[in-house]
């Protein structure tokens, strides 16, 4: 198969374009390049021949077209947006943009080179943030009301809704996915796990919201690109799959899990979790997220293989071994911090 995934350059994009060359799928890769996308994700597949780039926004409905022209792909798997919930709050307006034009316009140009007699398949990737947040019990399924709370969550949202609706009115062979909390390799430096990670190595302040009790179901990234290719080749038309890891966790608990990785691995004369600062929450925090990820186990035979401890270890190794991956980042002028905080209430 040869697939378009749509933000090839970021951090799920790259590991669903790594995975997918592994399979043995050409791969297309779509990407503007803006800041959190990164080419360097991708060194380990760039020269092979199955491989292709094309530096395009989805907001250009021209380039789109001429890359649907060029490539001829099977499917689509739309990974780009901008997702970074703290920046959303900062400056919600690019996610407008990028998150709800930008799909308009790349689920048009699906349509137009599909013309309803090609067999294709456009695949919508989301996030369980669409769904709002869930108290102490109960998990998202996919049938779970939306009722996003953050300006990233409702451009989600409204992305899932073009994707369904285009599905429903111009019979757009569409598929959808909703995932929880991804980390792994590769991760840009503004989340939290990296985040954790490089302030605990340069022995600065841990930046925790609040007091730490938010709960995440975290999944391994390159587990989410295992799921989402199952999803692309096998999932049924017009049905949406929750993906999830199994392993949720308060924030705390895995700022003290990374703390404890790097005193084993990059012990200092004092142990890591003294760094741990609890600052200002951000506003519209969601308190817990957790998936129901039955029906891709059931229909699609897919469950995650690697648990939380074992992520997160291979995480912080990744991190540590890979200094200059991260420093380049560092040297564009990117400062390693928690955002979200100038428009908080009170």
């Amino acid at each position: 198969m040869k697939i378009l995934v749509t933000g090839g350059a970021g951090f799920i994009g790259s590991a669903v374009v790594r995975q997918a060359i592994a399979d043995g799928h050409s791969v297309v890769n779509l990407d503007a390049l803006t800041y959190a996308a990164n080419l360097a994700n991708l060194d380990s597949v760039a020269a092979d021949p199955r491989y292709a780039f094309e530096r395009v926004d989805i907001r250009d409905r021209a380039g789109l077209d001429r890359v649907f022209a060029t490539h001829q792909p099977d499917a689509v798997m739309h990974l780009a947006a901008e997702s970074h919930v703290d920046r959303s709050i900062d400056g919600p307006a690019e996610f407008i943009d990028t998150n709800i034009t930008g799909t308009y316009t790349l689920l048009e140009a699906a349509r137009a080179y599909w013309g309803g007699t090609r067999d294709f398949r456009f695949h919508h990737v989301s996030t369980d943030e669409v769904f709002g947040t869930l108290g102490p019990e109960g998990l998202f399924t996919e049938t779970t009301a939306y009722a996003p709370n953050s300006p990233y969550s409702a451009s989600k949202a409204a992305s899932d809704h073009l994707a369904r609706a285009w599905h429903e009115t111009y019979g757009l062979p569409v598929v959808l996915s909703n995932c929880s909390n991804n980390y792994g390799p590769f991760h840009f430096p503004e989340k939290l796990i990296p985040v954790v990670i490089l302030n605990a190595l340069a022995e600065r302040p841990i930046p925790v919201y609040g007091a730490g009790e938010n709960v995440r179901d975290w999944l391994f990234v390159e587990d989410h690109a295992t799921a989402l290719l199952a999803v692309v080749t096998r999932g049924e038309i017009g049905e949406s799959y929750n993906i999830g890891g199994n392993a949720e966790a308060r924030n705390i608990d895995i700022v003290r899990k990374i703390c404890a990785l790097m005193d084993e691995n990059a012990p200092t004369t004092a142990r890591h979790d003294r760094l741990i600062t609890f600052v200002k929450d951000r506003p519209g925090h969601d308190f817990r997220y957790a998936i129901d990820a039955s029906k891709i186990r059931a229909d699609l035979g897919w469950t995650p293989s690697v648990t939380l401890d074992e992520g997160l270890r291979r995480t912080v190794t990744w991190y540590l071994e890979h200094r200059d991956w991260w420093q380049a980042i560092l040297e564009r002028g990117h400062r390693v911090e928690r955002l979200g905080l100038k428009q908080a209430k009170g």
